[in-house]
């Protein structure tokens, strides 16, 4: 079957940055491999830097960031424990459903999709709860929250309170400060501003949640006692087996991480915000009208109203068709009415933006 090449500008995944394609195609190193070891060390430090935080327990979790958000309430969430999720988008919805899965008692803060998440009626939703969980870029609407101002309030209302954040869309993508904005849980996936094809999941605990884990959940594979074992060592200091690690994703995050520290994270974040702007002025050009408000708009990731007469997914078609670019349906109740564009990782690029509005016009005849 012969190779196809896209322009992937849809929610994810998304055109790799050329340092992690190489990275791909290096010698194979086992899970074991001192050389390996040292590699996945400097990948914790590399994800720390980008995620702004200096907690040890930062590491690549084997899967998606589905499996982030999986070992996040399965770690961390005890039956019967309150959590309060604010949902406003279609992540927020399955962060219920998983928590639920493991007997919390969850408490949904619900906005309309589209809204940014409010702060004070999280608080209000219940004076003390176990863990707070809220989407700090939520993909299924193109929102940004505000999730330094939800840390900040619940320290100053001074309860035990973990923050639990998904960061799937916005690490590598814009600034971001998890020690400032008291975020003890953060997960997030690779294959979106991270510019690495999907498969790990970055992962960061607070020694404040960490002393609050499920010491046995009920999962054997993501257990974080078990798995930090082999990440950071064990009570001997020596590394522990696990699972076999993908050795060759790591090596491909590790490279990908490396290409965003030397542009600079202020400069990713600005790159982005460029493309971004760029796009959603020459949407608006065309007369179309933009999903998420403005304010809390992503730059990574714009959500865009389907003109009126128009078929989703014939345009879609089109597009993937003729011009080989990959754009998203919208989530939820918004699939045939809003579409998804992705300007991610190294899509953030004016020349991408400028090929995507130019094949656009021309399927929509404007």
């Amino acid at each position: 079957m012969a190779l196809v090449e896209r322009s992937l500008l849809g929610p994810g995944p998304s055109n790799t940055y050329p340092e992690a394609t190489a990275a791909l195609a290096a010698p194979l190193l086992g899970h074991l491999d001192p050389e390996f070891l040292r590699l996945l060390d400097d990948t914790g430090e590399r994800l720390r830097s980008v995620w702004g935080t200096r907690n040890l327990r930062t590491l690549p979790l084997s899967g998606t960031g589905s499996i982030g958000m999986e070992a996040a309430f399965v770690n961390f969430v005890r039956p019967g424990d309150v959590v309060v999720v604010a949902v406003n988008g279609l992540f927020g919805e399955r962060m219920c459903d998983v928590a639920s899965r493991y007997g919390a008692e969850v408490v949904r803060v619900d906005h309309d999709w589209g809204e940014p998440v409010d702060v004070q009626r999280v608080l209000d939703a219940h004076p003390s709860p176990e863990l707070v969980a809220a989407v700090h870029a939520e993909t299924s609407t193109g929102v940004r929250s505000d999730i330094g101002r939800l840390g900040e309030a619940l320290r100053a209302r001074g309860d035990n309170t973990l923050l639990l954040a998904d960061c799937v869309t916005s690490i590598a993508g814009e600034q971001i400060d998890l020690d400032a904005w008291n975020v003890d849980i953060a997960y997030a996936g690779t294959q979106k501003c991270l510019g690495v094809p999907p498969g790990l999941a970055p992962f960061t605990v607070s020694e404040r949640a960490w002393e609050r884990r499920v010491e046995n959940p009920t999962t054997w594979y993501l257990d974080l006692g078990l798995i930090g074992n082999y990440v950071t060592g064990g009570a001997s200091g020596g590394r522990a087996y696990h699972h076999t690690a993908p050795t060759a994703m790591v090596a491909s995050l590790h490279a990908a991480l490396g290409r965003v520290l030397e542009e600079g994270i202020p400069a990713v974040a600005e790159r982005h915000r460029a493309a971004g702007e760029a796009l959603q002025q020459g949407l608006r050009r065309m007369g179309l009208e933009l999903f998420a408000p403005e304010g809390n708009r992503l730059h990574q990731l714009t959500s865009v109203w389907v003109p009126e007469g128009v078929d989703s997914a014939d345009v879609r078609k089109q597009l993937l068709t003729d011009y080989g670019i990959e754009i998203g349906a919208g989530a939820g109740p918004f699939a045939n009415s809003v579409w998804r564009i992705g300007l991610m990782g190294n899509n953030a690029r004016l020349d991408r933006v400028e090929m995507l509005l130019g094949a656009l016009r021309t399927v929509l005849g404007r």
